[in-house]
């Protein structure tokens, strides 16, 4: 243990072990007990013994963080799940792009084969207004604002990347632009995440980024942000090609100009696009200067067509690069 560790004060210990808890029962749609926490917990590289498990989840218990549930089980109420997100966030630092990185590096995703898993972000939308939300879809996905048409579907207590879906509601999957540069980074090729935006279109052309986030300062995803903030005009976007879109400016390196097109014409094939403008060597894309050797890329956000359903007054929960899923999972937009 590192010196630091020691002189944490008792109180910080224990809330930590708490929290680490907390995190295992908001990742489990079923009660779990104390013997499955502890294994869990292990896998996770966090050594603690039933009986101090047992004894934290009587904490838990008294602060209204859990309830007891089936024999000797617990789950976590809302407070504990708001509880786990307040304590976690310090550690979410530059989260977003270790994340992406990560999912990149997690993609098997073979377009050939059509076999592996892809990354996906799941969206929560209640049960009574999922038929209309995916009504509300249909114009972005037709006018192609979206990584790709094939999504997946779950109802409660099952899960869509790492996300349980709640009672009363629906979870709906998107195929998440990392993805593609997991692909690539198979092929060799790696890249540089940089921005998240709000790329305004004008006939079908892009013009400029109107916002951007950077993705090693935050640790909420900035599409997941700038839906929220109802920044978007994905609706209006689709049906007149002018509006304001979610996109993602990353680069690469400019000598794998070609592999990178080699690959993106096969995903294609597979019903992946989502790339919306590839630069030229260090020249400007979108407004954006690009450094030395490098090659700008405009990849479109997979959360577009959500956006447009929240545009049209839809409420829905995002968790953006939510975890993977198997290609085989997936299925056409427009069979659901």
């Amino acid at each position: 243990m590192s010196k630091h560790h020691m002189d944490q004060p008792v109180g910080a210990e224990a809330e930590n072990k708490l929290i680490a808890i907390l995190k295992v029962l908001s990742e489990s749609s079923e009660p779990l007990g104390s013997i499955t926490i502890a294994r869990r917990l292990e896998s996770d590289g966090v050594f603690l013994s039933q009986r101090t498990v047992r004894y934290h989840l009587k904490i838990a218990d008294e602060r209204g963080y859990t309830q007891p549930a089936g024999h000797d089980g617990r789950m976590i109420t809302p407070e504990g799940r708001q509880e786990v997100r307040e304590a976690l966030a310090p550690q979410q630092l530059g989260f977003v792009r270790d994340k992406l990185e990560l999912l990149a590096y997690l993609t098997t995703f073979d377009p050939v084969r059509r076999t592996g898993q892809l990354a996906v972000n799941t969206s929560i939308i209640f049960r009574d207004q999922f038929q209309r939300a995916m009504s509300t879809m249909k114009d972005a996905f037709k006018a192609g604002f979206c990584v790709s048409e094939l999504v997946a579907t779950a109802n409660e207590g099952e899960k869509l990347g790492s996300v349980v879906i709640p009672e009363g509601k629906i979870g709906f999957a998107t195929v998440c632009g990392a993805s593609i540069n997991g692909v690539l980074l198979k092929a060799g090729v790696p890249t540089e995440f940089r921005f998240g935006g709000v790329l305004e279109i004008k006939n079908l052309a892009a013009r400029r980024f109107v916002a951007l986030t950077e993705y090693a300062g935050t640790s909420t995803d900035p599409s997941e942000q700038f839906i929220q903030a109802k920044m978007t005009s994905v609706g209006q976007a689709a049906r007149t090609g002018s509006g304001k879109i979610l996109a993602a400016f990353r680069t690469i390196p400019a000598p794998a100009r070609g592999v990178v097109e080699e690959k993106l014409a096969l995903l294609k094939e597979a019903g992946i696009g989502g790339i919306y403008a590839l630069g030229n060597t260090s020249e400007p894309i979108c407004q954006i200067p690009v450094a030395l050797n490098r090659v700008g890329v405009v990849q479109l956000g997979g959360l577009n067509p959500v956006a447009a359903a929240v545009e049209a007054g839809i409420e829905v929960e995002n968790f953006a690069e939510s975890g993977l899923m198997d290609f085989e999972q997936l299925h056409s937009f427009w069979q659901l």
